[in-house]
């Protein structure tokens, strides 16, 4: 038997949600009988197991990933290595990472952690400065944050934020999430017209949305939470 939390809704289908701490629940309608219930998380087993089977599978990744010099992080779209280099100091010169030399792993990753921030902020906001003026928008401010889940966001007085996560994907998709958020200082939603903006300007669209996962599937396997 395999163990959930029934959630009772209005809904008129039943559901099933797999939790980031690998728990199930179980979406269903007020009066579905619980052997019914049953029967049909039954019936997908062999789903459940899977996910959880892959869910279990990024744990360990996380668990495992760590960062020594002369190992390589992507940006955009490229792997460059982490060297080692006498000073104090820590960038990104177009070449490599560099860093002071006797960091610990740990000390490796927060620090490239603030370099991907100050690279990103630069990175991104020429891209905003360039697809806005194409785009006829002026945004009030551009901000580099850790969201972990979302890559940009436009706020109601047309901030538009960006995780420094975004700039390891490679330029296709880091323009995609620009003209995408630059699109909603036009619309404010994500209605036709707002899809006619954005298509207006990358016409393949779609294909760079589709690009994204495979970042995201990396980002699944590693831990760069701080």
């Amino acid at each position: 038997m395999i163990e959930y939390t029934l959630i009772r809704t209005k809904r008129r289908t039943m559901a099933i949600h797999i939790k980031k701490d690998a728990t199930i629940e179980v979406r269903a309608p007020l009066k579905t009988p619980k052997g019914e219930i049953d029967r049909f998380l039954l019936s997908k087993r062999d789903w459940i197991n899977k996910h959880l089977t892959v869910m279990k599978q990024q744990a360990d990744n996380k668990a495992g990933f760590s960062l020594m010099y002369n190992d390589t992080v992507p940006l955009q779209g490229r792997e460059y290595p982490i060297i080692a280099r006498e000073g104090n100091r820590a960038g990104f010169d177009g070449e490599c990472f560099f860093l002071p030399p006797g960091l610990s792993p740990d000390e490796i990753k927060l620090t490239i952690m603030q370099v991907y921030r100050m690279v990103a902020k630069r990175i991104l906001t020429n891209k905003v400065i360039d697809y806005s003026k194409q785009m006829g928008v002026i945004p009030t401010a551009v901000k580099v944050n850790s969201a972990k889940t979302r890559w940009g966001s436009c706020s109601g007085k047309n901030s538009i934020n960006f995780s420094w996560r975004l700039v390891m994907a490679d330029d296709d998709v880091i323009n995609y999430v620009v003209v995408h958020e630059l699109a909603h200082i036009i619309e404010h939603n994500h209605s036709e017209r707002f899809w006619r903006v954005v298509a207006s300007v990358l016409p393949d669209y779609k294909r760079r949305h589709k690009k994204l996962k495979e970042l995201q599937q990396r980002l699944a396997n590693e831990d760069w939470d701080n």
